[in-house]
């Protein structure tokens, strides 16, 4: 199968409520690997949540400064692709050492993501998005018409709602990049440990066991 060439763009609140970023991901389908980033940000931003062995990352209790402890890393970003009812989904996900709306709220260890619907899995073109839906508090906010796009780039932002949680929600804003990685992929021993490893209140949102369940959440 030809897959399309899908751009996300994030606007960040990354760790804090104060440090935000833009960035831009980039993911070329075509040859199920990922397309070298278009810019790398030198902002701190998300840590990866996995290495090549499959060590997990440990998290960061919800303790302190909202903005401590973050990572010049450039971070990881996840994609999985897959057919659910007449629509094809393109899932980018996130990871985040803690989740820490303010001082002493939250909890170790977050992910997010987007879930782009597609009409067609082999179109490029911007009418080819049905959907777009950033993930928010366990569910995804799907919007037919009020995202924004830049191109084919639907534009994303990751911020703070007090005192609840931090999540994704659509945005105006234009984005910079970060490196990309296929789940088909990863390591074995890294893809092992995503399915494997309890990250408390934060679950792996495109592993085998809620892949398709958040698919069908997403409804729109």
């Amino acid at each position: 199968m030809k897959w399309p060439a899908q751009i996300i763009q994030i606007k960040s609140l990354l760790c804090s409520l104060a440090l935000a970023l833009t960035m831009m991901l980039s993911w070329d389908l075509t040859r199920r690997s990922p397309a070298a980033p278009r810019a790398k940000s030198i902002w701190p931003i998300n840590r990866i949540s996995v290495d090549a062995e499959g060590n997990t990352n440990a998290g960061l209790e919800p303790t302190g400064d909202p903005s401590g402890s973050c990572s010049s890393s450039t971070g990881q970003i996840y994609v999985r692709g897959g057919t659910s009812g007449d629509y094809y989904a393109l899932m980018y996900s996130w990871y985040f050492p803690k989740d820490e709306p303010s001082t002493g709220l939250g909890h170790r260890h977050d992910w997010e993501g987007v879930i782009v619907w597609l009409s067609d899995s082999t179109s490029t073109s911007a009418d080819n998005i049905v959907a777009v839906c950033p993930s928010a508090h366990g569910g995804w906010d799907c919007s037919t018409d009020g995202y924004t796009l830049d191109g084919t780039t639907p534009l994303i932002q990751y911020y703070s709602v007090w005192p609840v949680n931090h999540q994704c929600g659509l945005t105006t804003t234009v984005g910079g990049t970060q490196p990309l990685i296929a789940w088909e992929s990863l390591p074995t021993a890294a893809s092992t440990a995503l399915e494997d490893t309890d990250f408390g209140d934060a679950n792996v949102p495109f592993k085998d066991a809620n892949f398709s369940s958040n698919l069908e959440k997403a409804t729109f």
